[in-house]
């Protein structure tokens, strides 16, 4: 019982967020494939089953489209505050450290310790990939899921076509498709917004025991402190 507890408190995050995914996509699929089926009740057709609805490219485009830009905010986000800074945020790091930071602040190469991951001395490609893996892989996921989310919205789009008797269109047409980009586009500003927002806002205000927070006294001016 002890190691149970031990796990889940020292995972709650990862498991709390995960659990809301999956209820959060749950909930999705069953409001889409209402909203989806008064659509085709609307035009005459018959209503799709909702095992055929989560099979369908329209569920799958909505649920890609907000892959792409949430992976997009990670990838922006975790580059550009290599470079970028804004004094008194704890989003930022500390004035003098913009760039990648020498091999000593990073602890690699022989500046690596006993604990250090084991290609964080390695050397070499192995080492200069490792420390840009994860901007690396959140790059990827935004590639294939933005990828993921064209495949299927044209196909979205070229049913919505046909159920109005208009003809199909290619994928590389549908690239430049208003509909592509009205999609893209509105998740992209969304998620811009929210990450300049709090940028900004977290030199001003306070959040009590969070790491996404300065600590409740700290100066307006202290940057890259977390509380």
């Amino acid at each position: 019982m002890t190691r149970d507890r031990s796990f889940l408190r020292d995972n709650g995050l990862t498991l709390v967020f995960g659990a809301g995914f999956l209820l959060s996509l749950a909930g999705q699929a069953i409001a889409g494939h209402a909203d989806f089926n008064n659509q085709l009740i609307a035009e005459d057709l018959q209503p799709l089953s909702f095992g055929g609805y989560l099979l369908s490219s329209d569920f799958a485009v909505d649920v890609t489209e907000n892959w792409q830009s949430e992976y997009l905010q990670f990838f922006l986000y975790i580059f550009g505050t290599v470079w970028l800074l804004q004094r008194g945020s704890p989003e930022s790091k500390q004035l003098h450290k913009a760039g990648p930071e020498s091999d000593a602040e990073q602890k690699t190469g022989k500046y690596a310790k006993p604990d250090s991951p084991r290609w964080a001395s390695a050397g070499g490609s192995r080492q200069v990939w490792y420390s840009r893996s994860l901007g690396t892989l959140m790059c990827t996921l935004f590639l294939l899921s933005w990828l993921a989310q064209s495949v299927t919205g044209v196909a979205a789009y070229n049913e919505q076509h046909l159920r109005e008797l208009q003809a199909p269109i290619s994928w590389f047409e549908y690239l430049g498709a208003a509909d592509f980009w009205a999609r893209t586009l509105q998740n992209w500003q969304s998620e811009l917004l929210a990450v300049g927002s709090m940028a900004i806002f977290s030199v001003y205000l306070r959040q009590r025991g969070s790491p996404e927070s300065k600590p409740v006294g700290s100066s307006h001016e202290a940057t890259g402190v977390e509380g």
